[in-house]
């Protein structure tokens, strides 16, 4: 966790500490401040896969990405939550207002320009690859700029400062923070997209259906896995996460289960794990019943434990 503010600097000196400090390391901008008096305030965190959060406090300022700057070859994208309306210069084209509340995401590989009032902005350094893994077409533009009520947006600002005032639990998390914020990113983009969201999607629901998943593949083993605990985590109800697996034609439950049953197929063909008892391997993906277990994984592949094992161990000899 990084924090810096200008209080405690000389007038004279805190410009040069914005743009050495801020300008070259978070925002990667050189600053003009509009008024007399430079106020800066900043807390970052870095987390995995290229992503830094962080939420800063501006007197009225101006930030550009100059072409000494671009000259460093980066090509990541730096997306700005604003409290205030401010304005955005793109490749020098005509400026564009960004409203209060809404977001702009902004390829750090072309010119650009913002103007801020005095303002607070959640800012947020996103990785390229791992940006348009999830978003094949982001490179379509240099420039995207989200409406404020746009779903995503109001769960990306929260989830960022949620990180910021928890800085240790999220630096333990680590990875699954930093794709919390990714999703929640691609998300919001994706919204965005003006009709482009549905060529991809059937809903937004599709998205956050997709993201809560994944979350539910990396935390199979935990036994007490629930729809409620990945309800909490993605910032909706435990009713709403059931809605988008009925339209799908399934449940919470089923899709856990066969998850399950599908990291036990592949546990029990495993050369690694030939040693490991039935049960163990049943206990450690997540089932707490060997006999719903057993039931279970004959019915989804109509063989038993056993024989999958069996028939693994005959073909490696």
């Amino acid at each position: 966790m990084n924090f810096l503010s200008t209080e405690q600097v000389p007038r004279q000196q805190r410009l040069q500490i914005l743009n050495d400090f801020i300008g070259r390391k978070v925002a990667r901008r050189q600053f003009r401040p509009l008024v007399d008096d430079v106020s800066v305030e900043l807390n970052t965190i870095t987390l995995p896969n290229g992503l830094m959060v962080g939420k800063a406090r501006y007197s009225p300022m101006a930030g550009k990405r100059t072409s000494e700057m671009l000259a460093d070859g980066r090509d990541d994208y730096l997306l700005a939550i604003q409290n205030a309306d401010c304005e955005i210069t793109i490749d020098g084209r005509p400026s564009i207002t960004v409203r209060k509340g809404d977001a702009m995401l902004v390829n750090e590989a072309v010119h650009s320009e913002f103007r801020l009032p005095h303002t607070t902005v959640t800012v947020l350094s996103l990785g390229f690859r791992e940006l348009t893994t999830r978003i094949p077409r982001l490179q379509a533009r240099p420039y995207y700029h989200m409406a404020g009520s746009c779903r995503g947006i109001n769960l990306l600002a929260g989830y960022s400062d949620l990180l910021l005032t928890e800085p240790a639990t999220a630096q333990m998390l680590g990875e699954r923070a930093a794709g919390h914020i990714y999703d929640l990113a691609a998300l919001a983009v994706s919204a965005s997209m003006s009709g482009e969201a549905e060529a991809d999607r059937a809903s937004i629901g599709g998205a956050r259906l997709d993201i809560a998943k994944r979350h539910i593949v990396k935390r199979l083993r935990e036994p007490d896995l629930n729809v409620t605990s990945i309800a909490r985590d993605q910032g909706v109800t435990p009713r709403y996460l059931q809605r988008l697996f009925e339209a799908e034609g399934t449940s919470f439950s089923e899709f856990l289960r066969d998850a399950r049953l599908d990291l036990a197929f592949d546990t029990l063909t495993d050369r690694r794990q030939d040693r490991a008892s039935i049960s163990t391997v049943a206990y450690d993906c997540g089932f707490s019943d060997l006999s719903h277990f057993n039931r279970s994984f004959r019915k989804r592949f109509e063989r038993t434990p056993s024989d999958v094992r069996a028939a693994a161990l005959k073909r490696r000899s």
